[in-house]
């Protein structure tokens, strides 16, 4: 995906998230037990915070903590207002240009990716929250992108981090996933294969012990742990698959 798609992500899903109304702040997210509407958007205005202060800051300086939102309806305008700061800042910047992050030396494009992926997923949590039943999919080309995202990004990175070795008996476990939308402008499969030190990931056809298919939207959200494997189509050893998604939970 291009820089200019990933900023359009931006704004609309940003726009979308600041639009939630006053009265529905204090309704339960399913998709993230323990936190109110109000708390996630909070944490997403944060995390819009984090990633400007990361591109505002020289590539060799420490970046500040995350700011905590205020409270109540007051979580909204302060939102809006943490948006209009990511982009700004995003806009002030080419996307090659080196950057701070949490993985490390990245990019300027890395943040775009990033936040675009974090409004895409926690748009869909607001709106499963807000209007249940009636939850837009997360578009196809930015979906595929997003499971990209996750098998180059957070699976190594939650493994490495694990206080305990892989499970032995998942070392070797193999997990194909396939994207099936019709309008999908590029072939969306991958198969990750789990290693006594960490993973390998190959975009491709291939047979793994278990094959998820199914809309890329409904990819992302099962990998996120947001929707059930049941919302897939699942072939082969299923309870092996979800024991390799329950490795890596993102928030």
């Amino acid at each position: 995906m291009t820089r200019a798609a990933y900023i359009a992500t931006i704004v609309t899903e940003g726009a979308r998230l600041a639009a939630v109304p006053a009265d529905a702040l204090d309704r339960p997210v399913p998709s993230c037990p323990d936190w109110s509407v109000g708390d996630l958007i909070g944490h997403v205005g944060r995390v819009h915070r984090w990633a400007t202060a990361h591109l505002a800051e020289a590539p060799d300086k420490p970046t500040a903590k995350r700011p905590a939102p205020p409270d109540g309806a007051a979580v909204l305008p302060w939102y809006r207002e943490s948006l209009d700061l990511l982009l700004a800042e995003l806009d002030r910047h080419e996307p090659d240009e080196p950057a701070h992050s949490f993985a490390g030396p990245v990019t300027v494009g890395f943040w775009a990716r990033r936040q675009a992926h974090e409004l895409a997923v926690h748009r869909w949590d607001a709106q499963d929250a807000v209007h249940p039943g009636d939850v837009e999919a997360i578009p196809a080309d930015l979906a595929a992108d997003g499971v990209d995202e996750w098998l180059e990004l957070f699976v190594p990175r939650f493994l490495a981090m694990r206080d305990e070795p892989i499970p032995a008996e998942l070392v070797g476990a193999s997990l194909h996933l396939h994207g099936t939308d019709e309008d999908q402008t590029e072939p969306a499969e991958w198969l990750l294969r789990l290693t006594a030190d960490g993973c390998e990931v190959e975009r491709a056809h291939a047979k793994g012990d278990a094959a998820l298919r199914g809309p890329a939207s409904d990819l992302l959200l099962a990998a996120w742990h947001r929707v059930p494997l049941d919302r897939l189509d699942v072939v082969g050893d299923a309870a092996r698959a979800q024991a390799v998604l329950d490795l890596v939970h993102v928030t």
